[in-house]
């Protein structure tokens, strides 16, 4: 679907409800100088320096190389995350560095660019376009968009596709162009729509089609006559409903939230965003890209930028490539360095000052003014605060913005938070009113800076505490598996040992002969001592009985060593009753282990006497010592038999029972 399509159109509605919000002012607009030429198109600068991170999110990761030759629209750094966008080569030419240099920040901060070399060809490399995206599915346009570097031209430069991949439980009603462009000397909006509105119109559609197609509605403030009325026409050719919105003029009336409520009467939530309310607000400028990306396969590789103040001989507005050092856009338009007194980036409200000229132009970069001393003079003193309460009545966000700034300034930042500070949009209209001229949003920004370092801070502490807590318990885990697999294996070796020691114990009276004579030993010596005790007694009690004295004790004790005398008797012909019972099967186990001997013996014999034989028939070998150790091991041999026989026939009857020493030295042999 391109621009001259022959679809029927659809009629552009105008009756639309305008709501107010609360607070606002209306600095000096300055718009008009810079409105009076046409669009240009700057000659190609000697250089391009191309920050990786134009936009909100992560940086883009490099593709290229130094050395590379690229061409106008190639990709030099792709996405990396899921908010971030790609950055494109605007001309053909060499990739000459990739390295750290001043980006547009307040702080002149410095950040990794490409530096890229224009050949001064131009040459266009292929280009995809999507001009039937309706047939294509949602998922591939957005990733479309993705990698044609697609980000928002009017604010923060959120990357278009994060904004349009709404949650599914969120569903989009409207859709509003911003195009209000409410800041003084900006003018890179109104002029975009006077001659290019048909751009616009189609890239809402895409946009539209991209949300489920809710209604489309663009908001332009009433200082914009011939934008108005090139809007109202080109949508009167647009396939889908569009309505005007024509809002008073009154800063900052641009802003999302701002506009939201000025067309829909609908309040974003507070730290919230305008998606939870089925409202997703995009510029002017992004639907533009979007309709080049989609329509023509051109990649955001330029923008339309405001150069103006009164130290350029033609202000004007500029379609600026990607990177272009200011210092050469300034020297297209006429700077007059003598009379050169502060250059802004972006608008009086809400821009900053730049002090290097060579820091190349972003995807953000809307407006360049070149002022002179007169026209910027520089900011009072600031003085104590007086309670007048002009800025809480110019605050267009419902904000306390002395009590915001009390806390900022004593770093009370809790509090703060609990005033909302991050629901201020730093649009300066409270600094504008402040009659003690304290620059009020400086404050609020500083305090925000802290607030997040401070959260990102916490973040890592907690990170760090729970990888130490992971760790500890990784560690504990470890030292209990350790003591329970110690454990196990000391159960294991218990059980183990308990039952090698229970057959022994089972077996320790007939296999110890030696302890059983020890027990004999002393069976014999008790009851030796219990019969002397007894013939003691006796001698005793007969002494008492000549004598005539009283005998019952002596009686009495009498009886109980002979009770003591027969256990001790009894007990050792048990005993010996016993061992005599332990011979024969120690007997029978040592004829088993002599014939076991005497078995072997005749085996390695019959061996030495085979390796002789064959020794003597091959006449080879050694067979005198073949022959030694056969007479050795047949000597051994019949000592073995000699020595069964000899157990074979003795009596176990008339085997007698040897005292201890004898077994103890009898082993030892």
């Amino acid at each position: 679907m391109g621009l001259n399509s022959t679809a029927p159109a659809q009629q552009v509605t105008t009756a639309l409800r305008i709501w107010d919000f609360n607070g606002g002012v209306h600095p000096p607009e300055n718009k008009t100088q810079s409105t009076t030429l046409p669009i240009a198109q700057p000659p190609l600068p000697s250089r391009l320096i191309l920050p990786l991170k134009q936009h909100a999110g992560a940086a883009a990761e490099p593709i290229v190389q130094v050395g590379d030759k690229v061409l106008k629209g190639q990709m030099l750094a792709e996405p990396f995350g899921r908010v971030s966008a790609a950055v494109h080569a605007p001309t053909s030419g060499t990739i000459v560095a990739i390295s750290p240099f001043a980006v547009p920040h307040p702080s002149g901060m410095q950040d990794l660019c490409i530096h890229l070399q224009p050949d001064g060809q131009d040459t266009w490399g292929e280009r995809q376009r999507l001009a039937d995206y309706r047939h294509e599915s949602r998922e591939t346009v957005l990733s479309y968009l993705r990698n044609a570097g697609v980000a928002g031209l009017g604010g923060a430069g959120f990357p278009t596709d994060v904004k349009l991949n709404t949650p599914d439980h969120h569903p989009i009603d409207t859709l509003i162009l911003n195009g209000a462009e409410c800041e003084p000397y900006i003018t890179a909006d109104d002029m975009l729509m006077r001659e290019r509105a048909d751009e616009v119109i189609r890239g809402g559609e895409i946009l539209a089609w991209l949300l489920g197609n809710p209604k489309i509605v663009i908001g332009i403030e009433d200082n914009k006559p011939e934008a108005i009325a090139a809007m109202r026409e080109a949508a009167s050719r647009c396939l889908v409903p569009v309505e005007i919105g024509v809002v008073p003029t009154k800063y900052p009336s641009g802003g999302a939230k701002q506009l939201t409520y000025l067309l829909t009467g609908k309040e974003v939530p507070s730290s919230g965003r305008s998606s939870e309310i089925g409202v997703v607000c995009c510029n002017v400028g992004t639907a533009a890209a979007a309709f080049r990306a989609v329509y023509l396969g051109e990649p955001l590789i330029s923008r339309v930028t405001t150069l103006t103040g009164q130290a350029l001989q033609q202000p004007r507005n500029v379609d600026a490539l990607i990177g272009t050092p200011v210092d050469e856009l300034l020297a297209f338009a006429g700077l007059q360095s003598q009379q050169l007194g502060k250059l802004v980036m972006g608008g009086p409200m809400m821009g900053f000052p730049l002090n290097d000229l060579s820091i190349p132009v972003t995807k953000l970069t809307n407006c360049l003014i070149a002022s002179t001393p007169a026209e910027f003079p520089p900011a009072p003193p600031a003085q104590a605060c007086i309670r007048c309460g002009l800025c809480e009545q110019a605050c267009p966000a419902d904000l306390l913005p002395q009590q915001l700034y009390w806390f900022a300034k004593a770093k009370e930042y809790e509090k703060a938070q609990q005033f909302n500070l991050f629901d201020c949009i730093e649009c300066g209209a409270c600094a504008y009113v402040c009659p003690s001229f304290i620059p009020l949003v400086q404050y609020y920004r500083h305090a925000k800076d802290d607030i997040r370092k401070e959260s990102q801070e916490q973040q890592k502490a907690e990170h760090a505490r729970l990888r130490f807590e992971a760790r500890q318990a990784r560690l504990q885990r470890e030292l209990d598996e350790k003591e329970a697999k110690r454990k196990a294996r000391a159960e294991e070796a218990a059980k183990a040992q308990s039952a090698r020691q229970q057959p022994a114990a089972v077996t320790a009276p007939a296999a110890t002969p030696a302890a059983a004579e020890s027990d004999i030993k002393a069976l014999k010596t008790a009851a030796a001592i219990a019969r002397t005790k007894v013939k003691k007694a006796e001698k005793a009690l007969s002494a008492a009985q000549q004598a005539g004295e009283h005998t019952a004790e002596l009686e009495q004790e009498l009886s109980q060593l002979t009770a003591a005398s027969q256990a001790a008797e009894q007990a050792l012909a048990q005993a010996e009753q016993s061992a005599a019972a332990v011979a024969p099967v120690q007997a029978a186990a040592d004829i088993k282990q002599l014939k076991i001997d005497a078995a072997i013996t005749r085996t390695k014999a019959k061996k030495a006497e085979k390796a002789l034989a064959a020794a003597r028939e091959s006449g080879e070998g050694d067979v005198a010592q073949l022959e030694a150790e056969f007479n050795q091991l047949n000597a051994i041999a019949q000592q073995a038999e000699h020595a069964l026989q000899q157990a074979e026939h003795t009596p176990v009857a008339a085997a007698p029972v040897q005292p201890a020493a004898d077994i103890k030295q009898l082993k030892i042999d």
